[in-house]
C-alpha cells in the first residue's frame, strides 16, 4: 500500500513550474530523437536507415534546426498539461483511496494513468500541430507557425481533424498501465529489498525501466496514432505517410500488410533511447527547481543542498512560515523612540 502525500512546503505554482521548467528541458534535449521516432512512426523515414543516417539525412536537406521541429509546440503544451495532470490525479487518487488514506500500487499506476489521459485528451490538439510540423518540410513549409497550422488544420479539415486519433490515447492506456504495474510489482523481486528502502538512484532506474516496458507494450497505438495526425488531403503526399487508410482499424491493418507486425513498432529505438536522457534531465531539473523554492521559502539553508535551518518547523505551509516570520519580528522589533513633552 502507498500513501498520498505531498510536500507542502512548496507552493501549488511552484510545484506547476518546477514541473513545467524540467519537462522544457528535457523535452528540448531528446527532441532530436522525438522527431525521429516520429518520422519513422509515419514513414518519412525509410525503416532500414539508421538513428544517424536518418538524422544526418534531415539535417543535410533541411538544416540542424529541423531536429527541433515542433518542439516549441511541445514546450508550450507543457503548462495546461502538467496542470490538468496534477489537478486530475490528486482527484483520482481521492477517489481510489480508502478510509485510512491509503492506496494500493495499482490504483496509483491507474490514477496516473488516467490523469495521463484525461491532460492528453483535452491538450490532444496541440499534439496534431507538433506532429504536422514535424513531418512537414521546413523549406517548403505548408504551416507558417503554430498558430497558423491551428488555423489551417480548423479551416481545411474541420474541427474533428484536431483529434483525429485520439481514441488511440485512451487504448494505448491500458497496455501502458498493465506495462508499468508488472514492472513496479515486481521491483521487490529485482532488488531483493522493499519498496521503501530503494535509494534515489533505484527510484530513477526503477522509472526508466517502467517507461521502456510501459511504452513498448502501448508503441503501436502511438505509431498507428501518429499516422492518422499525418494524413491530410490537404497536405503534399497526403502528409507523407507510408500508407494510405480510411481508419484507425485500416491504418492498423494496412501497416501489418505493408510492413508486417513489426512496422507498428518503427521508431521505438529512438523512443526508447530518449528514456534516460528525458527523465534523468526532467528529475535533476525538477529537484533542483525545487530546492530553489524550498530555499525562498525559508526552509532549507542553500539551494545547492536540503540542509534544512535549524529551528523551522517543516510541517508548516509556506504562507504560515513567512506568518510566523513575521509575528516573530515584530515582537523582537526594538520600540521606537518617544519624545516627551
Amino acid at each position: 500500500m502507498a500513501t498520498w502525500k505531498r510536500d507542502g512546503r512548496v507552493t501549488g505554482c511552484q510545484r506547476l513550474g518546477c514541473a513545467g521548467l524540467a519537462g522544457a528541458l528535457s523535452l528540448s534535449l531528446t527532441a532530436p530523437l522525438e522527431l525521429l521516432t516520429v518520422l519513422a512512426q509515419v514513414g518519412t523515414s525509410p525503416p532500414w536507415r539508421g538513428l544517424w543516417q536518418a538524422g544526418r539525412s534531415v539535417c543535410q536537406a533541411e538544416g540542424i534546426g529541423a531536429l527541433w521541429k515542433g518542439n516549441l509546440t511541445a514546450c508550450l503544451r507543457l503548462f495546461p498539461y502538467s496542470a490538468l495532470q496534477l489537478a486530475s490525479y490528486r482527484r483520482f487518487v481521492m477517489l481510489f483511496m480508502d478510509d485510512l488514506g491509503h492506496i494500493s500500487q495499482w490504483s496509483a499506476i491507474m490514477a496516473g494513468s488516467l490523469a495521463g489521459t484525461v491532460a492528453t485528451v483535452v491538450t490532444y490538439p496541440t499534439d496534431v500541430v507538433k506532429t504536422r510540423l514535424i513531418v512537414q518540410n521546413r523549406l517548403e513549409p505548408s504551416y507558417k507557425g503554430i498558430l497558423h497550422a491551428f488555423y489551417t488544420i480548423y479551416h481545411q479539415e474541420g474541427f474533428l481533424a484536431l483529434y483525429r486519433g485520439v481514441s488511440l490515447t485512451v487504448l494505448g492506456a491500458i497496455p501502458f498501465s498493465a506495462g508499468s504495474f508488472f514492472v513496479y510489482i515486481n521491483l521487490n523481486k529485482i532488488w531483493q529489498e522493499p519498496s521503501f528502502r530503494f535509494s534515489p538512484l533505484q527510484n530513477f532506474i526503477n522509472g526508466c525501466l517502467a517507461a521502456g516496458v510501459a511504452q513498448t507494450l502501448s508503441f503501436p497505438f502511438e505509431t498507428v496514432k501518429r499516422k492518422m495526425q499525418a494524413q491530410s488531403p490537404c497536405l503534399p503526399h497526403y502528409g507523407g505517410v507510408d500508407i494510405r487508410f480510411t481508419g484507425m482499424v485500416d491504418c492498423f491493418r494496412q501497416t501489418v500488410k505493408t510492413k508486417s507486425v513489426l512496422g507498428l513498432w518503427c521508431g521505438l529505438t529512438a523512443n526508447l533511447l530518449k528514456i534516460v536522457p528525458y527523465y534523468g534531465v526532467m528529475f535533476s531539473t525538477f529537484e533542483f527547481c525545487k530546492r530553489v523554492c524550498l530555499y525562498r521559502n525559508g526552509y532549507i539553508e542553500s539551494p545547492l543542498s536540503y540542509k534544512l535551518i535549524p529551528g523551522v518547523d517543516q510541517s508548516l505551509q509556506p504562507q504560515e512560515l513567512q506568518e510566523l516570520k513575521f509575528l516573530r519580528r515584530g515582537n523582537f522589533e526594538p520600540p521606537k523612540p518617544t519624545l516627551e513633552n
